[in-house]
């Protein structure tokens, strides 16, 4: 079962439920492997990590830097130099912030800016501010377009699209994120890579997610879950919805859609 976190397995308030942890252990026990995947960088999850001794994988920036539990990488997409300059100037085109995250670092250029607050509290590391991304569009792993008009930040992403095709994945992680990663970097992908390397069928996979960029892992996998606080358009795409976030939908999912029922039909 692969899980995204912000929206499906944390709370609005960043927080993972005791009913959370529970469900993780009783996939373990179940003999099913679990990992997350997130737009957040892989040392943004580090807080999950004694909470969920089971957790196998995180596949950070979705799945640009994929890391085991010891955070030791094993698989990564970077951007290339090109592809980087050209979204910047992109997004900076619609009026919007951009972050850079590189393997090692998150690069801003205001820390007083929409959002950036937010962000580290949910990562819980600061970002290193520069005036210019200029010489620093090397290693990136992710690209963050953001801006408190969700019109403009639809709009740049159908943008990034059209003008990269085919040398980006550009999809909003939230209404005020755009999240642009190398093309194998992208959820579906994650599904696949986690079916090569655990040797199991994309169809024996389970994903569930709440945003529009969670809709690629479904496609991928054999069951798809979406959170009840998802979209329509999220739902429509998933194979069943469970709970909001805030009503212990994951654990709802694992108990009601992936662990064996108990028969309990008249013999």
């Amino acid at each position: 079962m692969i899980a995204d976190i912000d929206g499906t397995l944390v709370t609005k308030e960043k927080l993972l439920t005791p009913k959370s942890v529970q469900a993780v252990d009783r996939l373990n026990e179940a003999g099913i492997i679990f990992g997350v995947t997130t737009g957040r960088p892989p040392a943004g999850v580090r807080m999950l990590i004694e909470s969920l001794p089971h957790l196998r994988f995180i596949a950070g920036f979705n799945g640009a830097v994929i890391v085991r539990r010891d955070f030791w990488v094993f698989a990564q997409n970077l951007l290339p130099a090109a592809a980087v300059e050209q979204v910047v100037q992109i997004i900076l085109e619609h009026k919007m912030d951009v972050w850079l995250y590189t393997d090692k670092d998150w690069l801003v250029c205001d820390l007083r800016a929409y959002r950036v607050d937010r962000e580290e509290k949910t990562v819980q590391f600061p970002p290193k501010v520069t005036a210019t991304f200029d010489g620093l569009c090397d290693r990136v792993a992710k690209i963050v377009g953001v801006s408190e008009n969700y019109e403009a930040v639809a709009h740049c992403e159908r943008n990034v699209q059209e003008r990269c095709g085919a040398s980006v994945s550009a999809a909003r992680s939230q209404p005020y994120y755009l999240d642009v990663t190398h093309p194998k970097a992208n959820k579906g992908e994650v599904v696949l890579m986690a079916s090569q390397f655990f040797g199991i069928a994309p169809q024996e996979i389970a994903t569930i997610g709440d945003m529009a960029n969670d809709i690629t892992m479904f496609k991928k996998s054999g069951m798809s879950i979406a959170m009840g606080n998802a979209s329509p358009e999220v739902q429509r795409a998933a194979t069943c919805v469970t709970a909001s976030n805030e009503e212990e939908g994951f654990a709802a999912a694992v108990d009601d859609f992936i662990l064996p029922q108990e028969d309990t039909s008249a013999a």
